[in-house]
């Protein structure tokens, strides 16, 4: 049973209409609540004089139908709404009825002739949006109590109260409907929809609450107290939370209530006095209000008790500085100072001297602060106010100062660039060169880069061109330096550092670079390690001979290196080779000789042999040629080109035998890493010298030993090219023999090479039956499939590959008879459903 809104409407004017207020006699409009709680009684609405309100409430007989309540109606004196809480909770489940709200009902007063007995009946709150389902009548124990005190009899209370619930009950608990159709409804809602609706319709907006008018003092005291109540109650439930105090004393304060706000200030501040909020929002009060003497008994006390927390000391001096008293914010700062704070606060307190023009003050202030904070930039912060303020000797004497104080220890690039940078707005450029150099001379090269950057700048603007180059280069020699500290091993680095000092340095200075470079020796004997040392010794010897003139020297750095290195190991043929042809170049034949000579017996190398015999054909030593060739094939037997070499030497001498014999000892051996080109080399050497018979042996010797394609190629081409009688035949004999072999090969398209070969040579030389009959022995190219498997044996799918399929092959293997005709009807089919699909174009062709 739910009430409209409309049946719960109630105008201003009619409350205010409803009571006489006046006079002590009672009143009652009547409102209807309709299908409220099962009856059509009316609403009541009443004034009471004793205690000054409006009440609500409804007919006792609309409530309770019971003889008790019945007896007393006639003698209803007022209506209160009760602000007590019920003193029992406790009720049986007859006694709950619809439409009501369990807390802050409505109590009903009833005076029955001859009866004191009290009831309290629970009424709703009209003007809510729905009403409860259930009104709640009770009879208290209290009720009970007085009763029975005051001769009431038990016994009627009791029949009473069960009549009134018998009545109730009967009357006001609704049926539960019974569900018959338990299927689902046909059009189902969602939640979205449900939410939708919601929103749409602003179900959840709550009407603003009501304003409170205060219209005369009684209201107001009213409403102090109530709001002095809850302020306490929620300091009573946590003293700590000192949001609540402020609020508290806030709200005081916004009611011109003072004295009220310092005491509960004072009360928060035996709470937490640590706390910086508390002390700034009680400052401020006062302030705000032009308590001035408060504000400083405030301020004072917190400095003493928070002398750490800057901030205090901030509003301090503001509001003296502000209220115009000097001497007061200076003597503040003064205290400030005994407790050394941080450096804003120096600040504070010189920029509130310049601000009244106290410059000595100011200098005195800096002078402790200095020492006070002896940091650089508080020094350099000190010469240039003294610099503002144009008093230059005083900031010379304060870099200087600072340059003492802060001694070779503790140097920092910062204050020599200030300083520098003074001088040279002073116009003293040599006095600014001097302090560059004698502050490069003593910080460590990492921590001068920006004194570097400002010196190059410097020069650039007011120094020469050789004062810029050297500072360029002496700035680039520094960062080399620092690179070869931090790894000694870093060749590059060491590489990049000699190109500078040799570009411009004395050679004393070149050399102990070279010498401090060339002292790292790598720590581990493999050659991937020394590849790069070793050209520190090349560049060494190469600048004592090339920069230097210095050959001796150079001899020396030389010799040094082929010492060095562990040639049991390893060598470098380029040392060798790079000392033989100085030795050459000095003339010294006989030390080059030597030097290569110990290079082959100590460490054989191929490139030390051959330079070696290259230096002996450029002087024609032709025997000392041949021994060296002898000694490099005991060393190398396998090398085809060493072969190959010595017996073109011999040719060019004219001992073709000699040649010869080279050739047959060559082939002969059983391992050769180019065999290939080593007979084809023999081979070019008998054509050379017209031996056709030896030539052929050759082929027919190299082709026991391989069949590869190639060779029968070459062996083909050498008979056409021969000239002689019957070379076709000869030619073409080959090709024939080279066929019938080449049949049981697996690599199918050498073969195609072999006969294509054939084939244009008979296209050049043969007739047509000879051309046809090459052309029958053409195979067919065929796309196949096959598995492919990786290397752990899994398959990896299948591949496409060509295949060609020799006419001779296909003879002996009938299965590919049986593919040659299914290809031949696939063809056949695929030109009959071409003519299907075009019959237009073979009747054109028909007609004409």
């Amino acid at each position: 049973m739910k009430a409209t809104v409309q049946n719960l409407t109630f105008q201003k004017d009619t409350l205010g209409n409803a009571v006489d207020k006046n006079t002590s006699r009672l009143e009652l409009r009547s409102y209807s609540l309709a299908g409220r709680h099962g009856s059509t009684e009316p609403l009541v609405l009443a004034w009471s004089s004793q205690f000054q309100r409006l009440t609500w409430g409804c007919a006792l007989d609309a409530l309770n139908r019971s003889p008790c309540v019945a007896a007393s109606q006639a003698s209803v004196t007022h209506l209160i709404r009760s602000s007590r809480r019920p003193h029992s909770t406790r009720c049986c489940k007859e006694y709950a009825q619809p439409g009501h709200h369990g807390n802050g009902a409505a109590s009903l007063t009833a005076h029955a002739r001859g009866q004191r007995s009290v009831q309290q009946v629970p009424l709703p709150v009209p003007g809510s949006y729905l009403l409860s389902e259930s009104f709640v009548a009770s009879v208290s124990s209290r009720s009970r109590f007085l009763a029975s005190v005051r001769g009431t009899g038990v016994q009627r209370l009791a029949a009473a109260d069960m009549a009134a619930s018998t009545a109730a009950g009967k009357q006001r608990i609704p049926k539960v409907a019974k569900v018959k159709n338990k299927a689902p409804a046909e059009v189902q809602i969602t939640a979205e929809q449900l939410l939708r609706e919601a929103k749409e319709r602003e179900l959840e907006l709550l009407p603003p609450p009501p304003q409170q008018k205060i219209t005369d003092e009684e209201e107001l005291n009213d409403y102090k107290l109530r709001k002095r109540k809850t302020f306490e109650d929620n300091i009573r439930k946590n003293r700590t939370v000192i949001s609540n105090w402020i609020k508290y004393a806030q709200w005081e304060e916004s009611l011109k209530e003072i004295q009220r706000a310092r005491s509960i200030y004072e009360r928060a501040l035996d709470v937490d006095y640590r706390n910086i909020t508390l002390w700034l929002k009680y400052a401020e009060m006062e302030m705000k209000n032009r308590q001035v003497n408060h504000a400083r008994n405030i301020w004072d006390r917190a400095i003493t008790t928070l002398p750490r927390v800057n901030q205090f000391w901030y509003k301090y001096t503001y509001m003296e500085e502000m209220l115009g008293n000097i001497a007061g914010a200076r003597q503040v700062f003064e205290r400030w100072m005994e407790w050394q704070p941080e450096e804003q606060a120096w600040h504070s307190y010189i920029n509130f001297e310049l601000r009244y023009k106290e410059v000595d003050r100011a200098r005195t202030i800096y002078e402790r602060f200095v020492l006070v904070h002896p940091d650089v930039k508080n020094w350099i912060k000190y010469a240039r106010f003294e610099e503002k303020h144009a008093y230059f000797a005083h900031a010379r004497k304060v870099y200087e100062r600072a340059v003492e104080f802060f001694g070779d220890e503790h140097m920092d690039e910062h204050l020599y660039v200030a300083f520098a940078k003074f001088e040279e707005n002073q116009k003293e450029f040599e006095r600014v060169r001097v302090i560059y150099k004698y502050a490069l001379d003593r910080i460590s090269k990492q921590d001068a880069q920006e004194l570097f950057k400002n010196y190059t700048i410097f020069e650039k603007k007011f120094g020469d061109r050789r004062g810029i180059e050297d500072i360029i280069v002496s700035k680039r020699r520094f960062q080399y330096e620092e690179e070869v500290k931090a790894n000694p091993h870093n060749y590059d680095a060491w590489f990049d550092y000699l190109r500078l000092v040799e570009s411009d340095a004395e050679a004393e200075a070149v050399r102990e670079v070279y010498e401090r470079a060339i002292a790292n020796v790598p720590p581990i004997q493999e050659k991937r390690h020394w590849k790069r040392y070793i050209y520190l010794w090349i560049n060494y010897a190469l600048y004592e001979e090339l920069e230097a003139k210095d050959p001796e020297r150079t001899r020396q750095v030389y010799q040094a290196s082929l010492e060095l290195i562990p040639h049991k190991k390893f060598t470098f043929a380029k040392m060798w080779i790079l000392y033989a042809q100085f030795e050459i170049r000095q003339k010294n034949l006989s030390l080059a000789r030597r030097a290569l000579g110990t290079s082959i017996g100590k460490c054989p190398k191929n490139k030390l042999f051959k330079v070696y015999i290259e230096l002996e054909l450029q002087l024609r030593e032709f025997d000392r040629c041949r021994k060296l060739y002898e000694k490099f094939l005991e060393f190398g037997p396998e090398n085809c080109t060493s072969w190959i070499k010595f017996a073109e030497l011999e040719t060019i001498l004219g001992d073709i035998d000699r040649a010869r014999a080279i050739y047959e000892l060559a082939i002969s051996q059983p391992r050769l890493d180019m065999p290939e080109v080593l007979w084809k080399s023999y081979i070019d050497f008998e054509i050379e010298q017209e031996e056709t018979e030896r030539t052929r042996n050759l082929y027919r010797r190299l082709l026991q030993r391989t069949q590869h394609v190639k060779v029968w190629i070459s062996f083909a081409q050498f008979e056409l090219s021969s000239g002689k009688e019957g070379s076709l035949t000869k030619c073409r004999q080959i090709y024939e023999e080279a066929n019938k072999t080449m049949r049981n090969c697996e690599e199918k398209e050498e073969r195609l090479m072999l006969l294509e070969s054939w084939r244009s040579f008979e296209e050049e030389f043969g007739t047509a039956s000879d051309k046809e009959r090459v052309d029958k022995l053409m195979p067919e190219k065929v796309k196949k499939r096959r598995k492919v498997q990786t290397d752990d044996g899994s398959d990896a799918g299948w591949e496409e590959y060509f295949d060609y399929i020799f006419p001779e092959d296909a003879a002996n293997q009938p299965n590919l008879k049986l593919l040659a005709m299914a290809k031949l009807w696939k063809k056949q089919q695929q030109e009959k459903e071409d003519a299907e699909h075009h019959p237009d174009e073979d009747v054109d062709e028909s007609e004409s």
